[in-house]
């Protein structure tokens, strides 16, 4: 079972890579190919994730149908019989792991939701008692649950330095207080709702974020959506406050790189066959809990 690290559609125009997408630029539209890469730490390891962009990118699918009465998406098809012929002859990177998508100008801030305490705002609590500056009650623990969830901006990295949270203030400044305060209330209901899924399949949403952009229609969810790789999802019946949780990501991959003591700089390393298989099976176990179906494609490494 190979993994796809990378793309060529050949005379397609490519806009760029980033850690884990390729973007290409696609008659007036743009397409999105989520390869196999996994990052960690800020970098793109030397070995993939088999099937793990086409689990994410129908997870995002998934959620775009869900929340589409609260916000509308940036997919066009992901279906490649309806892309435009030119593209068909690569329907092999394309099939499960693509989507033709509008172009919109992007926001510059990642739109977090918190409703439970862990990563970066663990941190800042420890430090200050808050989160993005806002106040939090005393005596919370790693992984406790927040009286109510939260909008926590970030700035967005262009160069795959880590985000870092900001203020609200901070993006009322940068957008205006009415944009701000609508990409507040867009990404807490999408929280809210999400959550409750989560919850109704056995899982815990502890923090997810979210990027919008605008068209002439108005504000629109883009990228991807509640996927692992944006979000913290956690077994409700393993839910312990007071440290790390056991969680549906790339959590096996970062504690092999700590085991090896990795130094966190170029070249990142390759991975073992094993943490390659429990990962995959963490994000294929995500897939089944959050939108109830089996992908046997994926299963076959199809």
């Amino acid at each position: 079972m190979a993994a796809l690290l990378t793309t060529d559609l050949g005379d397609t125009p490519l806009l760029g890579r980033g850690k884990v997408r390729d973007l290409y630029s696609v008659d007036g539209a743009l397409l999105l190919v989520v390869t196999d890469r996994i990052s960690a730490f800020d970098h793109i390891l030397g070995s993939g994730i088999p099937d793990k962009g086409k689990i994410l990118t129908q997870i995002s699918l998934f959620w775009f149908d869900l929340l589409k009465n609260i916000v509308p998406n940036h997919l066009i098809t992901a279906d490649v019989t309806e892309y435009p012929r030119g593209l068909r002859p690569y329907k092999d990177q394309l099939e499960g792991r693509s989507m033709l998508v509008k172009r919109a100008q992007m926001f510059p801030v990642e739109c977090v939701a918190r409703g439970y305490l862990a990563g970066s705002g663990w941190k800042e609590y420890q430090a200050s008692g808050t989160v993005c500056g806002i106040p939090l009650p005393s005596g919370l623990k790693d992984g406790s649950r927040l009286p109510e969830p939260v909008f926590t901006p970030a700035t967005k990295s262009q160069d795959g330095e880590h985000d870092e949270n900001i203020p609200f203030e901070t993006v009322e400044n940068l957008l205006g207080a009415n944009e701000a305060a609508e990409l507040r209330r867009l990404t807490l209901a999408i929280y809210r709702l999400a959550a409750a899924h989560a919850e109704s399949r056995g899982l815990i949403l502890a923090d997810t974020k979210f990027e919008f952009g605008k068209t002439a229609e108005g504000v629109i969810l883009a990228d991807e959506a509640l996927t692992p790789d944006s979000s913290r999802f956690w077994d409700g019946k393993l839910w312990k406050p007071g440290g790390a949780q056991p969680s549906f990501d790339k959590q096996f991959v970062r504690d092999y790189l700590e085991s090896i003591h990795w130094n966190k700089q170029a070249p990142a390393p390759a991975l073992p066959e094993e943490v390659v298989e429990r990962t995959r099976a963490k994000y294929l176990e995500a897939f089944r809990r959050l939108t109830g179906r089996d992908l046997t494609g994926l299963e076959m490494g199809t």
